[in-house]
């Protein structure tokens, strides 16, 4: 009798042993862009992760984008930071540059992602976030302006001496007949140079570079546009209280860089041909990326259980399908066969080029203090429309200004 209760007793307390190990792990994830309308579909794909992953559990705290920063700063400032939370790049990158942000090395299967998006969340060869979501801009053209300038359609291959030549031949169509739009605004800029090899910073964040020769290259190109003697670009004055997608609704626009949010809106309104592709570049391309990807706080004792959950929600095929039938946003996977249903929407019919984007993804600069540097520039570029300050006046201008206010 005392061999069997010992025996009972014995397996009692391997069977609680096994129940210890077999305890889940519990992550808590901070999140924005859920909140609202896409909230019963940010929880089906943690049920997705959860069922395929029954050992890790997910603690969601869901907060709207207006206090969501505030409140993970406090958090975080607290000592109590998340295993996981969500940011935008602008966000992002003063995150990273404070520390906040796990490394994470190896921990997540990078195959899955474009060259671009890794690159926009990676610092000195080393990963910080993986990417969930994006959106992006691309060229659009009027097919229709094209045809009566004689000019071939864009290309890939095209770069903005291409656009210029092109716009030139589809300004001669008339008065209210424009060939380009690129506003000079600071996001245009920090995009534009890094495709001609500028920056506005030294690889190591220490110093600004605003009047660097390629920099200074690109916004004369830009001012050129605009205010040369072959202007293929409206000024305010000429628009009369219109925005850049009127014009190209009204046919009026041969091309334009705008978001593939435009699509509908485009669809709809638009009573001619039009097309897309991925921008021009002057040395090589640069596109915006727009995204939201997830990071691990470094204070995490869970970090390998988090990669897997972060890397699941920008990658896993169920997680994925959700998002797409969702329209949230677009996922961030390289294997374009998985997102046969957006690719098929027409128009626009090469909406391949909405992906083929992403491997030449250009981030906003990393910067602590991005809004006080970005209305810097932003008050500077905004005269050059009418103002006959040079691109090198204006950027050692914007360099001095800068270095003043001492921001890094």
């Amino acid at each position: 009798m005392k061999k069997l209760i010992s025996l009972v007793l014995a397996l009692m307390m391997v069977l609680g042993m096994t129940a210890a190990v077999a305890e889940p792990v519990t992550l808590t994830y901070a999140h924005f862009s859920g909140s609202g309308v896409q909230e019963e579909v940010l929880n089906k794909m943690i049920d997705v992760f959860e069922s395929k992953n029954p050992d890790i559990k997910i603690d969601l705290q869901i907060t709207g984008f207006e206090d969501y920063f505030t409140k993970l700063a406090t958090v975080i400032g607290g000592g109590n930071a998340p295993d996981v939370f969500e940011m935008n790049m602008e966000n992002f990158l003063a995150y990273m540059l404070r520390g906040a942000c796990a490394d994470l090395t190896g921990l997540v299967d990078t195959a899955n992602y474009s060259e671009g998006t890794l690159a926009a969340v990676s610092s000195d060869g080393k990963l910080y976030a993986v990417p969930m979501s994006f959106s992006t801009c691309l060229l659009f053209y009027n097919k229709d302006l094209f045809d009566q300038a004689g000019v071939e359609y864009p290309n890939d291959s095209w770069t903005w001496a291409d656009i210029q030549a092109a716009a030139e031949k589809i300004k001669a169509l008339g008065d209210d007949i424009w060939g380009i739009y690129q506003p000079i605004t600071y996001n245009e800029f920090y995009k534009s140079v890094k495709g001609n090899g500028g920056s506005l910073l030294t690889p190591d964040y220490s110093a600004f570079t605003l009047n660097s020769a390629e920099n200074v290259e690109v916004l004369d190109a830009m001012i050129k546009r605009v205010r040369g003697e072959e202007r293929v670009m409206p000024t305010t004055e000429d628009m009369a209280g219109r925005g850049d997608w009127d014009l190209f609704q009204e046919g009026k626009l041969g091309m334009c860089i705008t978001g593939i949010w435009a699509f509908p809106t485009f669809t709809e309104k638009c009573p001619f041909g039009w097309d897309v592709v991925v921008e021009p570049g002057y040395e090589t391309k640069s596109t915006f990326f727009f995204a939201n990807v997830n990071c691990v706080s470094p204070s995490s004792d869970k970090k390998e259980a988090a990669a897997k959950f972060i890397d699941a929600m920008g990658s896993d095929p169920d997680i994925v399908q959700l998002r797409l039938d969702a329209s949230w946003e677009l996922p961030t996977i390289a294997d374009q066969s998985k997102l046969t249903q957006y690719l098929e929407v027409t128009p626009p019919a090469n909406r391949k080029a909405v992906f083929d984007s992403m491997d030449f993804a250009a981030a906003p600069p990393a910067l602590l203090e991005q809004g006080a540097v970005s209305e810097i520039i932003n008050n500077v570029l905004s005269t050059l429309e009418m103002d006959d300050l040079s691109a090198q006046e204006a950027l050692d201008e914007i360099q001095a200004q800068l270095e003043d206010a001492d921001l890094l």
